[in-house]
């Protein structure tokens, strides 16, 4: 079966290389400040503008990208703020964007309703040639700030005091990242849905620092484990029949459990090296002496 006889399999494909490279390369910056969940939290948020898209009849990506950016910065202002703690924030986040969308799409269309599991669980086979124009400049989008503003967003996330007196603008910053984080939650919604996409900023990057040394390094190995896991998963999805995103995202997670696995099992290898074979001693003769 040739995958890449169709259309739409060359679109779906398209997607979720796009995906895969740009998930994790805003992902590591959110692993370093230990905010590894924010993803879920703006996916939530995200649904609430597809639900008044669909419900107002304009474009669900349009809307989940500015709702998902406004309450990233929002959750930004009241960390900086510190009203509430980040898990406080964030657990408003879970409960009531998904709340909010859940409600704007049972108000919309039925056929509406319908489409609410390709929305949180992906469905990159529907893939328009339009929403896939979308996805690409979501993802350049994304990928130039990752990368072009690296030294800075990295001394953000490393150290924002030692950051604040090197005088950097540590409030931009913090809220371009947040914004990336919520374009990049939209950017995948098709290939692995709003409800995955955290796995694929997170788990790529958890792979690669179980076998790199150095912040660049970590954060290009796990584009590449993004990206395979994207390609291998979609593949394998074709061939048994199952649901692009989940698989893709199973996928990742074995290779994050394989390489855990196996960087331990070589740690463990040089922190006890074998010990050589001692050569065996002689053993002495015995003299017997003439009476």
């Amino acid at each position: 079966m040739n995958l890449f006889a169709y259309d739409f399999m060359i679109r779906a494909f398209i997607g979720a290389v796009i995906t895969g490279l740009a998930a994790p390369a805003i992902g590591i910056y959110l692993v370093q400040r230990r905010l590894s969940l924010i993803g879920d939290g703006l996916g939530h948020v995200a649904l609430t503008g597809v639900g008044l898209g669909l419900l107002t009849r304009t474009s669900p990506v349009f809307m989940a990208v500015l709702v998902a950016a406004v309450g990233a910065v929002a959750v930004e202002l009241v960390r900086e703020r510190g009203k509430a703690s980040g898990d406080v924030a964030l657990a408003i986040l879970f409960y009531g964007g998904i709340s909010g969308g859940v409600v704007l799409v049972n108000m919309s269309s039925a056929q509406s309703s319908r489409s609410l599991t390709s929305y949180l669980f992906g469905s990159p086979l529907t893939t328009s040639t339009g929403d896939l124009v979308v996805i690409g400049a979501l993802g350049a989008v994304v990928l130039a700030i990752a990368l072009l503003l690296r030294p800075w967003l990295f001394a953000v996330s490393h150290d924002e005091e030692y950051a604040r007196v090197a005088g950097l603008p540590i409030r931009l910053l913090n809220i371009t990242l947040a914004v990336v984080t919520a374009v990049t939650v939209t950017a995948a919604m098709r290939t692995v849905g709003l409800l995955l996409v955290s796995a694929l900023m997170v788990v790529p990057v958890a792979t690669a620092q179980q076998v790199t040394r150095g912040f660049n390094a970590t954060m290009h190995l796990a584009m590449v484990l993004g990206v395979g896991a994207a390609v291998v998963g979609m593949v394998v999805s074709a061939q048994l029949d199952t649901a692009s995103g989940a698989t893709i995202v199973l996928l990742a997670i074995a290779a994050f459990i394989v390489v855990t696995i196996g960087a331990g099992a070589v740690r463990r290898g040089r922190a006890h090296p074998p010990v050589p074979a001692q050569p065996a001693e002689a053993e002495p003769h015995e003299v017997v002496l003439d009476r």
